[in-house]
């Protein structure tokens, strides 16, 4: 057994993220013991030895809420070096490098604990008022983005460094084993492309307007041969996608919106005879069904709920994972929201421009409520990456893939958890001709990517 002693103060925060990083995360048996006659955090091992991690964070703070201001974001970020990291350096966001090494002893300078706490309640987001046009947290406001660490998980960094010190110390414990795991998701913000008439008639006035007769011809043709039943809506992917889950021997996760059409929202209904027979065939086929809340539920209980019911309504499946439209998020509303209604997970966690790691970590984790100050039962499952932010990058079909399968290694290194967003959307339609293909070869050749 590891016990650790804790400072008085902020014991809901002190607590939580140890349960993380040595619970969840690393599987040990510890006991948290409050010992208000000391400052940082005394971690005993076996057979008397001792690591000590500075708090460099907490003990300014008295207790309560009072460290939820802007102005304790750290204002610069440090790469530091010792021999316990995994890689090159690791970022510092609380502390520093300053380490007393001995054979029964060590004190880190580096507030892991702080910084992880950081990291995965997102606490940044919740003092940031400076929002986007969708009302979201800006990518260019995060400290990762600001410090390019955003393609690094580095709550994982900071765990491995916690257990290469523990093992330092001769911890008769083992880790817990994991296993690498893809999370293929996708959001249907439409079911189908072709949805009526008057959709039809605007694209045709469009390609006339820009008088493009190839084009003209091609949506032509594939409106009326989708009308007749000679090929499929080009949003009607939904069987290729399952066929190349299954063909990896994994599952699809389709999140469904369950709203009334809006000017941000879908345009389908959940009752209709295409979202219906979608259904059918996810669930017969072996699939999970998911919501997809809507442009207005994220931060709203009521509407939220609502949609909850009205898909949980017509879906042979318990609703227990889901995704925020347009991954709007507020924390942690949207978090205490979906624990409310005793789902089991959120994949909403990954920026709309940009891949990375918004929570620094790949694995799952039970997510916190900083304003109630409470673990919560629900997990999240960040999203790493999402196939239209590579769009609005403009990047090369090479150089998307080159960039998904690096992350995909980084995630692999530390047995974790890669969630990939690619909508049924994003393909046949135009902007999306020169990744054809792109997504099954990805994959194919992403579940053999070897970690150096």
């Amino acid at each position: 057994m590891i016990y650790i002693q804790i400072p008085g103060n902020h014991t809901p925060e002190r607590s939580y993220i140890i349960d993380l990083l040595l619970g969840e995360f690393l599987g040990l048996d510890y006991q948290i013991c409050i010992n208000t006659n000391i400052r940082d955090y005394i971690i005993n091992v076996d057979d008397g030895c001792e690591l000590i991690i500075k708090d460099h964070f907490f003990k300014y703070y008295g207790d309560g809420l009072s460290y939820l201001n802007k102005e304790n974001i750290p204002n610069m970020v440090e790469f530091a070096s010792n021999q316990f990291i995994v890689n090159a350096d690791i970022p510092v966001l609380y502390g520093n490098n300053q380490f007393e090494i001995y054979t029964n002893k060590i004190v880190c300078g580096i507030d892991i604990f702080a910084s992880s706490f950081f990291m995965l309640t997102r606490w940044e987001e919740f003092v940031c008022k400076n929002l986007d046009h969708f009302g979201r947290f800006p990518i260019f406001e995060s400290l990762s983005y600001k410090y390019n660490f955003l393609d690094r998980p580095i709550v994982n960094e900071y765990v491995e460094m916690l257990w290469n010190m523990l093992k330092h110390l001769k911890t008769k414990q083992r880790r817990q084993e994991r296993k690498f795991e893809l999370v293929l998701t996708h959001d249907v913000d439409s079911v189908k492309y072709w949805r009526n008439i008057m959709f039809f008639l605007k694209i045709i006035a469009g390609d006339l307007l820009r008088t493009n007769p190839t084009l003209l011809a091609h949506n032509i043709n594939n409106y009326i041969s989708a009308k007749l039943g000679l090929k499929n809506d080009p949003y009607d992917t939904f069987d290729f996608l399952m066929d190349i889950s299954d063909a990896i021997n994994t599952k699809s996760s389709f999140f469904i919106m369950a709203c009334k059409p809006t000017a941000f929202d879908c345009g389908y209904s959940v009752f209709g005879k295409n979202c219906l027979s979608l259904i059918k065939k996810i669930n017969e086929r072996g699939h999970f069904i998911g919501i997809h809340s809507s442009f207005f539920a994220y931060n709203d209980p009521i509407i939220w709920k609502n949609e909850y019911r009205m898909l949980s309504k017509y879906s042979p499946q318990i609703i227990a994972s889901g995704r925020q439209h347009c991954l709007r998020f507020e924390v942690p509303i949207t978090w205490q929201i979906m624990d409310d209604n005793k789902m089991e997970w959120d994949s909403t966690l990954g920026y709309a421009n940009k891949e990375g790691f918004r929570c620094g970590v790949c694995y799952d984790f039970s997510v916190f409520n900083i304003l109630t100050r409470q673990k919560l039962k629900l997990k999240e499952k960040p999203l790493v990456a999402m196939d239209v932010s590579f769009l609005y990058q403009g990047l090369s079909p090479k150089s998307l893939k080159q960039k998904i399968l690096c992350l995909m290694d980084r995630v692999k290194k530390y047995q974790g958890t890669f969630v990939l967003l690619w909508h049924n959307s994003s393909f046949n339609v135009k902007g999306w001709e020169k990744y054809s293909g792109i997504y099954e070869n990805l994959l194919k050749e992403g579940v053999e990517v070897k970690h150096e």
